[in-house]
């Protein structure tokens, strides 16, 4: 990010061109000393010099005065993981206001607004107060409001519907969500099929694998990530429980989405352990606690998205992402939610007094708080 630094620009563009300040001073009317001033930066040309001095070195006045309204995917990604890392290691309010200078400054930059607003749904959560929590939430719904409604990009402005409509339900606001998004689901689009045939055509195999194989990929976390979501919805009916888990815990281990997914398969954990212990089976709570407890521990850190023997030809597109293949959140940051998400379950009350979930808690604590 750059600061409005004229004078550097002044120096520079005034020797490129070869003149002295005698020659520029007399050029736009002002006496040698000013040109001087300008460029030791002891003051600034008058506003109304600008465009005459843009002109002359044909530049934009944008250029001059050494400011840079927008930024480049690489300087946002960068920008995204300092703050990132700045919650977990300083004051909330002090990371938070510096998200809203740079929101402030960069306020028609629309990729690095929505980053801005992810990084805000991400790390709301940080805030002590719960009304605090939701601000910072209607923050992230203003950028993506901004964000549809200035920028021309489509798919950004698609990306920050589907986050408007993230940041609805966490704030309990279910109705915001289906006037987004509406009532029904569409079919789901499938035109990773015909890109890949298209690449067929041309010959170019290499391609067409690629382009099968994100669609697979995107398919197959897209089944696997709603079973945290149907596991709640039937958790009245014992018999759909165990089916459900059943073909979701079978297909992952068909697709070992233990190493090549590690997230979705804590979420599976985390929540079927849930519902077995507001069903009152403790035994098989503590085992989904145990599966939980142990990709925390060992599989799930450093957290970066990869493919594997079998999807080998999508860590490119990883890496294309605007944020890159890393975690959107802080390794420190996730692993204090891990531990919370244990500790502050009333769903796991029961449990308090079983050796088997002390000694899981004592060993989510002693890895997860390791420095």
């Amino acid at each position: 990010m750059k600061e409005i630094n004229i004078a550097k620009m002044l120096i520079t563009k005034r020797r490129e061109k070869g003149i002295t300040q005698d020659e520029l001073a007399a050029y736009i009317g002002v006496s040698k000393a000013s040109v001087s001033k300008w460029e030791t930066g002891q003051s600034y040309p008058d506003i109304t010099f600008l465009p005459q001095l843009a002109a002359y070195f044909n530049i934009s006045i944008d250029k001059l005065m050494g400011y840079a309204p927008q930024m480049t995917k690489k300087d946002i990604k960068k920008l995204y993981y300092r703050l990132s890392s700045a919650f977990a290691t300083r004051p909330f309010d002090d990371v938070l206001e510096e998200c809203r200078r740079t929101i402030k400054k960069y306020y028609s930059c629309f990729p690095l607004l929505l980053q801005m607003a992810v990084l805000l749904a991400n790390h709301h959560m940080l805030a002590e107060e719960k009304e605090k929590r939701e601000a910072i939430l209607k923050e992230a719904v203003e950028l993506c409001i901004r964000i549809k409604t200035e920028s021309d990009d489509v798919w950004l402005s698609k990306d920050a519907t589907s986050l408007e409509a993230v940041c609805y339900l966490m704030l309990q606001q279910p109705q915001e969500v289906l006037n987004l998004l509406g009532e029904s689901i569409r079919p789901v689009p499938t035109d990773y099929e015909i890109v890949s045939k298209a690449y067929q055509i041309m010959g170019n195999a290499s391609k067409a694998k690629e382009v099968t194989q994100i669609g697979m990929y995107q398919h197959l976390l897209a089944l696997i990530s709603a079973t945290p979501t149907y596991l709640l919805l039937n958790a009245d009916n014992s018999e759909k429980i165990e089916e459900v888990l059943h073909r979701s815990l079978s297909v992952a281990a068909i697709y070992d989405l233990e190493r090549l997914h590690p997230n979705t398969m804590v979420q599976i954990y985390y929540t079927a352990a849930q519902v077995y212990s507001l069903q009152g089976n403790a035994e098989k709570s503590l085992d989904m606690l145990q599966k939980y407890a142990d990709i925390c521990t060992k599989g799930f850190f450093p957290c970066k998205l990869h493919g594997d023997s079998f999807f080998d030809a999508i860590d490119g597109w990883f890496a294309d992402f605007d944020l890159g293949a890393d975690a959107p959140r802080n390794e420190k940051v996730i692993k204090e939610s891990m531990l919370q998400g244990i500790i502050s379950n009333p769903a796991f009350v029961a449990l308090a007094d079983q050796p088997r979930y002390k000694s899981i808690l004592e060993t989510l604590k002693t890895n997860l708080r390791r420095e």
